[in-house]
């Protein structure tokens, strides 16, 4: 004799279908380049890729977007990943209408799968450099749980390999190759020549502080000629946030002595290029500041970032928060029309 279902296992069963039935097939897309619904990604990595990318487009015109989920299933998707990236490439639009050079790099997490995708403008041109890719840069890392650390690795790999890629897609006639040619040489003038009086302007810049820290020194007290005293001496002179500005890197001092009168003058130099500001507390410029990215920006809304500075003279602490602009329609994607016809290669760990 069969046994009727349980009522609460009947409604069990036509609660989940009910919400495999109502469930989106595709994520709403809510970033150009990075969606992480798998919560994988820190700010600051999410903030790296995304800044890979758009430089990715700005250089070549290519789109490349990443997307992170913890199952297809919440999606409405079982089984092999490949026919649901392709999808939801084609959904997306991924990429240039004309080109059909869009990238889709989806990772799965629960479901231990992921895809490069890519637009059907490469045809299977790319299908062993995205396997390379997803087996050397990105599955060692997922199978040790490093998902951020594996999405970094593929999506700089992806990008060099775009980069060099460029002109597989519309290869130039010979004239815009002449053209071209030309505007890479003359470009290349223009930045050696650059280079050039950069070169100069800091030669001469160095050798007029050279001249001005080894010309004579006079003692303002007695008129006699002053001498500068070694690295290891004028220490004693100096006052402990000074010797630590000269160990940070973020100054240097020059100490002058008068052999008759022991009269001291100490004349500060400060290192331009040095990452540590001046502290508000003790005045030494031993202040060093660590950024962190709290809310990435997109196109549709500003982000925020924490800076936190740390005195390593007095120890003195503080932090501020910044708006970061929104990312600029210029540095956005296509979001042309791109289609993908199922190239690109898969993964699973």
């Amino acid at each position: 004799m069969r046994r009727a279902l349980p009522v609460w296992l009947f409604f069990a069963l036509a609660l989940i279908v009910a919400s495999a039935a109502g469930a989106e097939k595709y994520p709403a897309r809510s970033d150009p380049y990075v969606d992480d619904l798998a919560n994988v990604l820190s700010p600051d990595d999410e903030a790296a890729i995304r800044a890979e990318l758009i430089s990715l487009h700005d250089k070549t015109g290519i789109e490349a977007v990443v997307v992170t989920m913890a199952l297809m299933a919440r999606f409405g998707h079982q089984g092999p990943i490949e026919p649901y990236a392709t999808a939801l490439f084609n959904t997306w639009a991924i990429g240039d209408a004309k080109q059909n050079d869009g990238v889709l790099m989806l990772v799965a997490t629960v479901d231990r799968q992921m895809r490069i995708e890519v637009g059907s403008g490469y045809g299977r041109a790319l299908d062993a450099p995205m396997e390379d890719i997803i087996n050397s840069k990105m599955l060692p890392q997922f199978r040790d749980g490093q998902y951020d650390r594996g999405i970094r690795a593929g999506v700089a790999e992806l990008v060099r390999v775009l980069e060099v890629r460029t002109g597989v897609l519309a290869p130039p006639g010979v004239i815009e190759q002449v053209s071209s040619t030309l505007m890479h040489l003359s470009g290349t003038v223009y930045a050696i020549a650059g280079g050039l009086f950069a070169a100069l302007l800091a030669l001469g810049l160095w050798g007029l502080q050279t001249w001005c820290r080894n010309r004579p020194r006079f003692c303002p007290v007695d008129g006699r000629r002053m001498e500068r005293m070694s690295e290891d001496a004028d220490d004693a002179k100096l006052q402990p946030g000074q010797i630590l500005e000269e160990r940070l890197g973020s100054m240097d001092y020059d100490v002058w002595a008068c052999p008759q009168c022991n009269h001291v003058t100490v004349e500060p130099y400060f290192r331009w290029l040095s990452k540590y500001g001046a502290c508000k507390s003790c005045n030494f410029h031993t202040l060093e500041g660590k950024t962190t990215t709290l809310i990435a920006a997109t196109r549709s809304s500003t982000g925020q970032r924490r800076i936190d500075y740390h005195c390593h003279n007095c120890n003195a602490q503080h932090s501020v928060t910044q708006t970061i602009p929104r990312l600029s329609s210029s540095s956005g994607s296509s979001s042309g029309g791109g289609r993908s016809s199922g190239g690109g290669a898969s993964g699973r760990w």
